[in-house]
C-alpha cells in the first residue's frame, strides 16, 4: 500500500486548531451552573439577572409600623378605625403610621424649584436648591414641598430639606401626613338639593404674605379654574369643580400654597358650617 501523502498546514489552520482545543479545554474546566432553590432555573455567574425594583405596599408599612405614642398604639390594636375621631377631637397624630392605617394616601411634589436654562431661563422643578459658602467650597441644600391627600376629604401638605434630593421628599411627605386634615365638600350648583361632594360648600379665602386665595363653588362639569400647582392640592383634596380668584405675588408658590390650605381649612370653621346649615 501506498503511504498516505501528509496534507501540510497552513498557519492561519493552525492557529484555529489551537483556539478550539483551547476552548474545548475550557468547557471541561467550566464548573455547571448552580440551579435556583426555589424556582429551581439555572443561576447566572452573578446569581441570576437583577430583579426589577419594587415599591414597598402601604400594607407592609403598616404591618412594620411599631408605635411608640398612645394614640398610634390605640390605633394599632384597632380601638380607634376613622381618622374622624382624632380629627374632630384635636389630636395631635406625631406618626405617620397613625395615618398610614386608616387612609389610603397619595402623593405629588409642588414645583418651587427652577433648574438652570441658557440665557437666564429654566423649567419648573420640584427641588429648591441652595448653597452656602464653607471653607470646603459650596454646600449644596434641596428642600421639597409635598402634598398628600385621600381624594375623599382629607389632604396636607410638608416641607422637608436635606443634603440630597430624595431624602428632602420624603421628610416632605411624612410632614405633610402629620399635618392632614378634613374639608367640608358640597355641590356648587344653584340647581341641585344637595348631596354633592363635587365642590365646597361656600365661598372661602385664605392668606398667606401678600398673597390671597379666593375660591368659589362651581356646578358639576365646571373643573378646577384654578392655578397648575393649586391643582395638585384640590384633586388630592376631592374637589372637582371649583371658581378661583388670587391677588397679590402669585409667583411665590410657597405663599400660593399655604394661602390655598388656609382657605380650605375655614370650610371647617362652626362659624360657617352654621350658616351652610341654615
Amino acid at each position: 500500500m501506498a503511504e498516505e501523502e501528509k496534507v501540510e498546514k497552513t498557519p492561519k489552520e493552525e492557529a484555529k486548531v489551537e483556539k478550539t482545543s483551547e476552548a474545548e479545554k475550557k468547557e471541561e474546566v467550566k464548573k455547571p451552573e448552580r440551579p435556583d432553590p426555589v424556582t429551581g432555573k439555572r443561576r447566572g455567574k452573578f446569581g441570576g439577572k437583577r430583579k426589577p425594583f419594587q415599591r414597598i405596599t402601604r400594607e407592609e408599612i403598616v404591618a412594620a409600623w411599631e408605635p411608640i405614642t398612645e394614640l398610634g398604639k390605640k390605633v394599632k390594636a384597632g380601638q380607634i378605625k376613622d381618622i374622624a375621631e382624632i380629627l374632630d377631637n384635636n389630636l395631635k397624630i406625631l406618626e405617620d403610621g397613625i395615618v398610614e392605617s386608616l387612609l389610603v394616601l397619595e402623593s405629588d411634589l409642588i414645583s418651587i424649584g427652577q433648574s438652570k436654562g441658557k440665557f437666564g431661563g429654566g423649567k419648573r422643578r420640584a427641588w429648591r436648591q441652595t448653597q452656602r459658602k464653607t471653607k470646603e467650597g459650596n454646600v449644596p441644600t434641596f428642600s421639597a414641598l409635598a402634598v398628600v391627600g385621600d381624594k375623599n376629604g382629607h389632604v396636607g401638605i410638608g416641607y422637608g430639606k436635606s443634603k440630597e434630593t430624595l431624602p428632602s421628599r420624603d421628610k416632605a411627605v411624612r410632614k405633610a401626613k402629620l399635618n392632614i386634615f378634613s374639608i367640608t365638600r358640597g355641590d356648587g350648583s344653584f340647581d341641585s338639593v344637595g348631596g354633592g361632594d363635587s365642590s365646597i360648600p361656600f365661598k372661602v379665602e385664605g392668606k398667606a404674605g401678600s398673597v390671597r386665595v379666593v375660591f368659589m363653588p362651581a356646578p358639576p362639569g365646571t373643573g378646577l379654574v384654578v392655578a397648575d400647582e393649586l391643582k395638585k392640592v384640590l384633586k388630592l383634596a376631592g374637589i372637582k369643580d371649583v371658581y378661583s380668584k388670587t391677588f397679590g405675588k402669585k409667583r411665590t408658590t410657597f405663599n400660593l400654597i399655604k394661602a390655598a390650605i388656609d382657605a380650605l381649612k375655614k370650610t371647617n370653621l362652626e362659624v360657617n358650617r352654621k350658616w351652610y346649615a341654615q
